[in-house]
């Protein structure tokens, strides 16, 4: 008896110390409570934007007359202001310089374009980094024979705001040889002064640079330029992601490993995964209390990669960083969030690509807009009414 009630007793402690089968937790399973769970294609509308024939432009810098739209439309950010979306895209002519175009929204879906680009490579001090080095020597037409050779421009663009309502706009200026990333503000979306390259100095000047996302935090549905430990920091970069400070957020420095002179970097691809090939920013970095949640553009390389992804697709991951150390990464989600599964963002100008870039906080939701198959432009949502102050 005894024996019996020992045994009992040995067989209801064992079974008392297993975990339950509903809260065991898989060793791969992570908390991204910080992340966006989702974003939803807005399928009954994408692509929201498509490229338009008609438009036409008179170039100051060749003074011909060009349909400056014709041929892509693509890698938008977005603003609010005065209960509207302002989108700001990149659109290509037929040769390939790109030019920045504004449509307008009062539902953040339905856009309409302006008829001319408000933004666009200019007989200015930046004309050396925008214009194709090659089109002053000849004028030529773009053939698929020499596919690239006169690509050039203003690219991708990024917005926030300051502290005292001025828009400051990062972008990709490309020469056909290098993209050097620069800055610009404005103080109504329209008429833009060019402040020149980020990375100004002899060391950096000539390096390729892209993609600048500046923290910013959400006040009203706005998003305003954050301050942290008395600088203004951006991420950057199209192969690992980078970082740069500012005072001013105008006259910026490469954030630099002391010992060796070099670029820190803070985010690299991963084999195996999705984003095994590149990291890229996405929008600008959003300041939380849960740290810096940066959204970011991920290309899967064609070995050691993501094996469920076709190679070099684009698709899109979360990383958070510290609040208050910027360059610590705290956390990163394991997969994607959004991938190429329609037809439009799998074939166009270059294949398999969602490339995420414009993020607004409007009527309780978060619109999330992208480039697609760097031929048109998309949305997706995430409904936040539930968390609405």
């Amino acid at each position: 008896m005894r024996l019996f009630i020992s045994l009992s007793i040995i067989l209801l402690l064992v079974l008392g110390c297993q975990p339950k089968e509903s809260s065991k937790a898989l060793p791969s399973e992570k908390s991204d409570s910080w992340a966006f769970p989702y974003f939803k294609k807005v399928d009954s509308l994408n692509p929201i934007l498509k490229p338009t024939e008609s438009l036409q432009f008179k170039d100051p810098i060749s003074l011909e007359t060009v349909n400056w739209e014709e041929r892509n439309v693509l890698n938008p950010t977005a603003v609010v202001k005065n209960d509207t979306v302002f989108l700001m895209y990149r659109a290509q002519d037929k040769q390939g310089t790109s030019r920045i175009g504004m449509a307008v929204s009062t539902d953040g879906l339905n856009f309409t374009k302006m008829p001319e680009p408000v933004f666009y490579p200019d007989k200015d001090d930046m004309k050396v980094y925008e214009w194709n080095y090659k089109k002053d020597a000849s004028q030529q037409t773009n053939t698929e024979d020499c596919y690239f050779c006169y690509f050039d421009g203003v690219e991708d663009p990024r917005i926030v705001e300051s502290e005292d309502g001025t828009y400051f706009m990062t972008y990709t200026s490309y020469d056909g040889k290098t993209a050097r990333l620069s800055i610009a503000s404005s103080k109504d979306l329209k008429t833009w002064t060019k402040h020149g390259l980020v990375m100004k100095s002899d060391t950096y000047k000539d390096v390729w640079s892209k993609a600048g996302a500046i923290i910013g935090e959400l006040k009203g549905n706005k998003i305003v330029a954050k301050k942290i430990n008395g600088k203004y920091w951006m991420y950057f970069g199209d192969t690992s992601i980078f970082m740069a400070n500012s005072d001013d957020l105008i006259n910026w420095e490469v954030v630099e490993n002391e010992e060796y002179k070099k670029r820190i970097s803070v985010l690299h691809p991963r084999p195996g995964y999705f984003d095994s090939r590149l990291v890229e920013p996405g929008p600008f970095a959003l300041y939380k209390d849960s740290g810096i949640l940066l959204i970011y553009n991920a290309s899967n390389a064609n070995s050691n990669n993501d094996s469920a992804l076709p190679d070099f697709t684009y698709a899109a991951g979360q990383a958070l960083f510290d609040k208050d150390k910027p360059y610590k990464l705290i956390d990163r989600t394991e997969s994607y969030f959004i991938h190429p599964d329609k037809d439009y963002e799998k074939v166009g100008e270059v294949n398999e690509v969602c490339f995420v870039e414009g993020l607004v906080y409007f009527k309780d939701q978060w619109f999330l807009y992208y480039g697609t198959a760097d031929s048109k432009i998309a949305v997706a949502v995430y409904d936040d009414s539930a968390n609405a102050k």
